[in-house]
């Protein structure tokens, strides 16, 4: 089934007293976006593979397909429009929190054709109150924000079931055209990013979620950082001089995890003679060296970056990279400046089911020079996941509270799975740093003194 051409939702950047029907129309169209893409990834196969679990990992698909209704209808139905409940006696299956993935396919799940009847009653109802809401009054409705909340997590769910549609065996099921051919990149390994200090995070942006508030300074010494994302033609370097077997590149849990787990290569991936294979989305393909690497891991990434003597650039030294423009002393919304992604400027959207070539993108690029900041790979982070200085949950604690602190590494910059309404310059994402099924890729960095 061939992925629709729909261009990519947006974010809303403007006063909603300005022009409340653009935010309106933005709603809609954020979830309608993300219905189609939902739709698509849960009509592409049959019934027995939506109520499989393809990994102890991930969920089954119709599980995912339930949740994404029942959190509309608890947010938006609910305690937006203040409704009586169409199935209270689900909530406890669909709580993400009480339940872990391994789990989920031994409760009493709804059917597929349930679930699908389940969502659409749902949105047809919801779509009801976006029309009479006058997007003001409350922190929850201001600009639509519950309204973007929940297109946002509609659309990270099919980030989640694209992961699923990546572990799952068999035939290819999701097809998309590739990214446009790029002329081979031939401009600077590295940029030098200033130092001094910047805004990292925001206060104003209308749908930003708890954990990227509020707005403040930080300070960030000079360095260098990679023009481009980490290739697998550099990463097959690493590995062919014997990167899995040197313990001196691995950080001591990194290297009992791979040892463990006899990892010897990103994961999909495979040995044919001399040549590497991956699988991707049920078909077997020659490693592409030009593309960035993906499905590694923190421990990975790490080791490659103590491999080149370099390191991982820090959170705030990524988000300098991507949102400061030197020229105004300000921050972006974006690398390329405020406008909202559009084709041209990154690979989102799940509009190809790959990484465009490292280089790509030109008209994306950072004031500084940086390509491919937003779109493509997930970017590991040397940063553990923790709040910013004024940090307030909202509109619940499980969003992001619970999960601060060490055990989790943050990652930045989304991926050729993330919809645009679920990617910004201020977007944080975070996981275990044992984590490969994730879209995940990374740069690297080096402090200016060093050498």
């Amino acid at each position: 089934m061939t992925n629709p051409s729909a261009a990519p939702s947006v974010t809303p950047s403007a006063d909603p007293s300005d022009d409340p029907e653009a935010f309106r129309e933005r709603a809609v169209t954020t979830l309608v976006t993300a219905r189609d893409r939902t739709t698509l990834l849960t009509s592409c196969v049959e019934d027995p593979d939506l109520t499989a679990q393809h990994s102890p990992l991930m969920s089954p698909l119709v599980w995912d397909l339930a949740h994404i209704g029942n959190q509309e209808e608890q947010w938006l139905l609910r305690t937006v429009g203040g409704h009586e409940a169409i199935r209270p006696e689900i909530d406890g299956i669909y709580d993400a929190f009480e339940h872990p993935r391994s789990e989920r396919p031994t409760l009493p799940l709804l059917s597929p054709a349930e679930s699908r009847r389940y969502a659409a009653e749902v949105r047809g109802r919801v779509l009801d109150i976006l029309e009479g809401s006058a997007l003001h009054g409350t922190r929850l409705t201001e600009a639509g924000f519950a309204f973007g909340m929940i297109a946002q997590h509609e659309q990270q769910h099919d980030e989640t079931m694209l992961i699923t549609h990546q572990l799952r065996k068999g035939p290819q099921a999701l097809t998309a055209p590739d990214p446009e051919p790029a002329p081979l990149f031939t401009g600077p390994a590295e940029v030098l990013v200033p130092g001094g200090p910047f805004t990292m995070g925001t206060s104003d942006e209308p749908w930003a979620l708890d954990n990227e508030r509020p707005a403040h300074r930080r300070e960030v010494d000079p360095f260098y950082i990679d023009t481009t994302p980490v290739t697998n033609a550099e990463y097959q370097a690493f590995i062919e001089d014997g990167g899995y077997e040197n313990e001196r590149w691995w950080a001591p849990a990194g290297w009992a995890h791979i040892r463990g787990h006899s990892i010897h290569a990103p994961l999909f991936w495979s040995r044919d003679g001399k040549q590497w294979l991956r699988r991707r989305f049920g078909v077997t393909e020659v490693v592409p060296p030009d593309e960035p690497v993906v499905h590694v891991c923190w421990y990975e990434a790490d080791a490659y970056a103590r491999w080149a003597g370099r390191r991982l650039p820090t959170e705030a030294e990524w988000e300098k990279a991507a949102r400061h423009d030197p020229a105004g002393d300000r921050s972006m919304r974006y690398p390329w400046g405020d406008a909202d992604p559009a084709p041209e400027h990154a690979n989102l959207g799940q509009r190809h089911l790959r990484p465009a070539p490292a280089g790509s993108y030109p008209e994306g690029e950072s004031p500084l020079g940086v390509r491919q900041l937003i779109g493509d790979v997930w970017e590991w982070t040397a940063s553990d996941f923790e709040p910013y200085p004024g940090f307030q949950a909202f509109p619940y604690k499980e969003y992001s509270e619970v999960f601060f602190g060490p055990d989790h590494k943050v990652l930045r910059g989304g991926s050729f799975a993330v919809d645009a309404v679920a990617c910004r310059g201020t977007f944080r994402n975070w996981d275990y740093p044992i984590r490969r099924q994730i879209f995940s890729g990374f740069r690297t960095a080096r402090s200016a003194g060093a050498v």
